[in-house]
């Protein structure tokens, strides 16, 4: 079960970036925050090549049909990322990651049909668990105390949480192939290059993103690079428990993020309010603990099948 806590590091990484898009979004970027965004994550995808290829001097022997393909993943990778900002502008971050959790469905399926992967009956019993647990987490709890579907985030999260299990399906595939360092020197090579295009072509974000630089580089350089390393680090924990695990398994982890959003989230509202606020209301809390809760048993019940 050592994938399993390999994969666990994604999730974590990926909670903090979560709390530091959020605050990103609305201390300095209000007005342009997803193409600001998404302009230094591409950008700075340039960070980890010079490392992959002292890792790997053969990441550039690679299959030209495959260097396509990893594109494709790459522009997937673009398009979680932009849609997850989409929502992320509206909602708490604790919110906008619950919709991860059906990567593991799209996962499945797509596993099942590319890649031929396989569950035992318990293992999907213990995936609709945690999904279960995990998707009560989606309802908002109004000030009359009905649930209420956040319905203006979902459109934009189901599209993110499709697009990043496709993006991994692909990736593997390619992977299984060639290896792991030559897959994710491509994977961030086509979003370097998705950058510089829409920094060229897209005069909008690139004013913003220059704007930007001009009034605040060094805490926005500085939180950005935090970011995209953190970031860069969790997609690495999860290469490599892909190569360990089923898919599917490997991307139920993601089950996870929210719990540690949530925790990070409390943390930051009671020790610094000025930098994250979390609903942290009895009726509010109670639903993510059962929630926490329910996710717990199907967790149980994957490492012990």
């Amino acid at each position: 079960m050592i994938w399993f806590f390999i994969a666990l590091i994604g999730p974590f990484l990926y909670a903090l970036t979560n709390h530091i898009d959020k605050f990103l979004l609305e201390k300095y970027f209000k007005q342009s925050g997803v193409g600001t965004l998404i302009l230094f994550s591409s950008l700075l995808s340039i960070i980890p090549l010079p490392f992959l290829f002292l890792i790997d001097p053969t990441v550039l022997d690679i299959n030209t049909a495959n260097i396509f393909v990893l594109a494709i993943v790459g522009i997937l990778h673009f398009l979680v990322l932009w849609c997850y900002l989409l929502a992320l502008r509206t909602e708490e971050a604790s919110v906008a990651v619950v919709f991860y959790q059906l990567v593991p469905v799209f996962g499945y399926v797509l596993g099942y049909y590319i890649l031929g992967e396989v569950l035992t009956n318990i293992q999907l019993v213990a995936m609709g668990i945690i999904i279960l647990g995990a998707t009560t987490l989606s309802f908002e709890i109004d000030l009359d105390n009905k649930f209420r579907l956040r319905n203006k985030t979902v459109p934009y999260m189901l599209a993110s949480a499709f697009f990043w299990a496709l993006g991994s399906v692909i990736f593997k595939s390619v992977a299984l192939e060639e290896n792991l360092w030559r897959s994710l020197f491509w994977e961030y090579m086509v979003l370097v290059v998705i950058g510089i295009l829409i920094f060229t072509f897209m005069r909008s974000y690139r004013n913003h993103f220059i704007s930007a630089l001009k009034n605040n580089s060094k805490m926005i350089l500085s939180l950005n690079i935090t970011n995209e390393a953190l970031f860069i680090l969790g997609n690495i924990s999860f290469s490599f428990a892909f190569m360990l695990a089923p898919i599917a398994l490997v991307l139920l982890t993601q089950s996870f993020q929210p719990i540690f959003v949530l925790a990070i989230g409390i943390f930051l509202t009671i020790f610094f309010p000025k930098i994250s606020v979390e609903k942290i209301q009895a009726k509010h809390l109670w639903q993510k603990i059962i929630a926490m809760c329910i996710t717990g048993i199907g967790t149980y019940l994957l490492l012990i099948s």
